[in-house]
């Protein structure tokens, strides 16, 4: 019997929900599965999936206030019958990924990153009314340990995102929060949170719902160099974390794969 006709025979025995549910079950799986006799079975269940990125456009806020990207047609439908655009941008504007060589001599570039490092339980810790009040507020490893009485340890291998409600904000001023001064105030995370992560906790990467994993104010990028020096990841400009329990939920992480790359913009999404 021919693959279609399995697949159309198979479909036939089952709501297209549930197809979809079990085919993308799979799919994952397979991802992040080991191989040969240490393989074993991974199954996810879900009721939704988050979509965690931003849509990127010329005028995405950048932390640095240049353009997130130009492009220019280069076929259109009405000459040639197909579209086609070249894009100029940075590594990291819109949702993007910061690589360990981001800041590192010799860190992992973003195709290096592993992929079991990418597909993760997600841990997303809640500041909103602190940042509300402080625009440079910074995650504190008191913020961490105040989740785990709450929420039970970080996961191992987990990725822990601040969730600032900064992107509310996104179209305003305020997301890029500059001054007079030239200076950003957005929050961040703390280099002690860093630390306590990096050397107390089984943590993969981090990700924020803002321009940077350091608070606007940053001079230094200690938390840059810290973390990624470290070689984890970093996630910044996120979207939809409010939308997400606490732990629960599994990270895919899509994580561009352009050889030697610092980072990129990329699609993250999330399983609850």
């Amino acid at each position: 019997m021919c693959h279609v006709c399995v697949i159309e025979s198979v479909k036939a025995r089952m709501d297209r929900r549930s197809f979809f549910r079990i085919a993308a079950a799979g799919a994952a799986a397979a991802a992040v599965a080991p191989s040969g006799a240490d393989a074993q079975e991974r199954t996810l269940r879900y009721r939704q999936v988050v979509d965690l990125t931003h849509t990127l456009t010329p005028d995405f806020p950048t932390y640095f206030g240049t353009p997130a990207y130009a492009r220019e047609m280069a076929f259109s439908w009405a000459k040639d019958k197909f579209n086609l655009y070249n894009l100029s941008y940075g590594e990291h504007a819109g949702t993007h990924f910061d690589a360990p060589f981001h800041f590192s001599a010799d860190g992992q570039s973003v195709d290096q990153i592993p992929l079991d490092k990418l597909v993760c339980p997600i841990a997303v810790v809640d500041v909103r009314s602190k940042a509300a009040a402080d625009a440079d507020y910074r995650v504190t490893p008191d913020d961490l340990k105040a989740f785990e009485a709450k929420n039970g340890r970080i996961p191992d291998g987990a990725c822990v995102a601040m969730l600032s409600g900064w992107d509310a904000h996104l179209g305003t001023a305020k997301f890029r929060g500059e001054d007079a001064a030239k200076t950003l105030h957005f929050p961040g995370f703390h280099l002690e949170a860093i630390d306590f992560l990096a050397k107390e906790r089984n943590v993969a990467g981090i990700a924020v719902d803002t321009l940077s994993l350091d608070h606007g104010p940053s001079k230094d990028f200690a938390v840059h160099y810290a973390w990624l020096g470290s070689g984890r990841y970093g996630i910044e400009a996120v979207a939809n974390l409010a939308a997400l329990p606490p732990t629960g939920a599994t990270l895919v992480a899509g994580a561009p794969k352009f050889k030697g790359s610092s980072g990129g913009p990329g699609r993250v999404m999330a399983f609850v």
